[in-house]
Order: C-alpha cells, then sequence, then structure tokens
C-alpha cells in the first residue's frame, strides 16, 4: 500500500485536495491528522486533562464559556470542550515563550495523533486499499514524511493569496493573528522545494495553487497521473498480496527518505552558514 503524504500551510488548499482525493475518480481513503487531532482532545480523553492541567491556570478563556446549552461540567459531565480560539492565542507566534507553549501542546496531542494515524492505515492495508493518504499539515515537522512513498505539497507561488484566503475564512482574525498563524507553519514555498528534492518518479509533487478550484482540479489530475506512473496498480496489489515483498520496499523507502532529509538539512546549514 502507498503511503501518500499530503501538506501545506494553512490556506493554501490542502483541505480542498485532499476533498478531492477522497471523492471518484481517485476514491483515496483519507488519514485527516486534524479530524484526529481534535479527538484526542475531546473532554475526557488523557490529552484534554494534559492541556487543561498546563494551560489552563494561565488561560481564563481556555474552555468554551458556561451557558444555557453548556453546563459547567460540559454536556455529559467530562469537562467543557476547548476553546479553540483562546488556545490558539496562546501557541501561534514567534515569542520564545509562545514557541515553548506550542512545543507543549505538541508534546501532548502529536504522540495520540500518530497512534490514531497508525491503526487507521493498518486498517486501510487490512481492507485491501491500494493507496492511503495522510493529511498532515505538519509532515516535515513531524518526521512523518520519512515513511511515506510520495509527498504532495499544496502550495501558492504568492504568500498575498495565502493571507487573503485566511482572513476570509476566518474573519475572526486580525491581521496579526492570521501572519502568526501562517508564520507557525512555515513558508509553504520552502516545503515545495523540500519536496522537489524527493526527485521525480511521483516521490515528491507539488500542487499549486493560486488559481480557482477548476485549475486546482487538473492540477490535482496531473499530480495523481504521476504517481500512478510510478505506483502503477499492479505494483501495488503485487506487493499487497507479497506482504514481505512491501516490507523490503517499505525499509529501502524509509532509509531513501532519511538520506534525503540529510541532504536537505545540509542544504538549510550552508544556507545559513551565507548570513
Amino acid at each position: 500500500m502507498l503511503l501518500i503524504g499530503l501538506t501545506g500551510s494553512i490556506a493554501t488548499g490542502k483541505s480542498t485536495v485532499s476533498s478531492l482525493l477522497s471523492a471518484p475518480p481517485y476514491s483515496l481513503p483519507v488519514i485527516d491528522a486534524d479530524q484526529l487531532a481534535r479527538k484526542v482532545v475531546e473532554p475526557g480523553t488523557p490529552g484534554y486533562r494534559a492541556i487543561v492541567g498546563y494551560f489552563g491556570p494561565s488561560t481564563p478563556d481556555l474552555l468554551v464559556p458556561v451557558s444555557e446549552s453548556m453546563p459547567v461540567d460540559g454536556p455529559d459531565g467530562k469537562g467543557r470542550p476547548l476553546n479553540r480560539p483562546a488556545l490558539g492565542r496562546r501557541v501561534f507566534g514567534d515569542d520564545p515563550q509562545v514557541r515553548r507553549d506550542r512545543e507543549k501542546l505538541n508534546g501532548i496531542v502529536h504522540p495520540a495523533v500518530r497512534w490514531a494515524m497508525f491503526s487507521a492505515a493498518l486498517r486501510a492495508y487490512l481492507s485491501g486499499a491500494r493507496a492511503v493518504v495522510l493529511d498532515v499539515p505538519l509532515l516535515f515537522e513531524s518526521g512523518l514524511d520519512r515513511f511515506c512513498g510520495t509527498v504532495l505539497v499544496v502550495a501558492v507561488r504568492d504568500p498575498a493569496v495565502q493571507m487573503r484566503r485566511l482572513r476570509e475564512r476566518d474573519a475572526h482574525l486580525t491581521l496579526k493573528d492570521a501572519e502568526n498563524r501562517v508564520m507557525s507553519q512555515g513558508d509553504v514555498r520552502v516545503k515545495a522545494r523540500r519536496c522537489e528534492l524527493r526527485g521525480g518518479k511521483g516521490r515528491g509533487v507539488v500542487v499549486w495553487n493560486d488559481g480557482g478550484r477548476e485549475e486546482l482540479g487538473r492540477e490535482v489530475a496531473r499530480a495523481w497521473g504521476e504517481i500512478e506512473r510510478a505506483s502503477p496498480a499492479w505494483w501495488s496489489w503485487g506487493l499487497w498480496a507479497c506482504p514481505p515483498a512491501a516490507v523490503a520496499v517499505a525499509v529501502w523507502s524509509f532509509w531513501e527518505n532519511v538520506r534525503i532529509n540529510r541532504r536537505w538539512a545540509e542544504m538549510e546549514a550552508r544556507e545559513r552558514a551565507k548570513i
């Protein structure tokens, strides 16, 4: 089974690409890290308790306010849901303390999400899926790209397009809040270059999304064509039918991805040395 890592940055169209890939003619199963991240911090979960324990004392509005429809202990007695805009203000930004808070939140959420993703991917493999999409905003940063046979980055060439889409989508954000959210996920053009470093043959494909939905649909079709040529159906089914071969290919792909990441790190180090 081919693992396709789908990533991008906020307001670049990653979710739209994910929905296109999950629908005909592709009909690929999608494992959405954002959806899983919400599930693992629902009231009553260990993740929820850890977040409330760390952020609660310093964030008075961390939980959804009490109202006629929202009792103090939540609708099911497990606690009120997290107030995501308030939590976002704590962890989006470039201040040293904000970065530490973001790392703390990631340390709570990411392990639980990874386990949920592994379980979902295993179910997809056992069901005979040819490929599965791992929709992960921080694919490179989390190191999950090492496990993917293909990486798709949804990017825009013009930063103004990304900012405009974000503020149109989330009208409650101030300009500073929007800038902090974009900054927290890194420059998507850098992610595109890193994706291209994986080389051709469907291993790294950039989907450019500066236009409308129709143009994006054509870009997704082009990207899928590259992936399909590199990993045709007969190859996928052959690996599914022969688990030892699938394991060998997975190990080789992992090692190749580790090597590529080392080369990327060396390139970044050389760039920093020039500054």
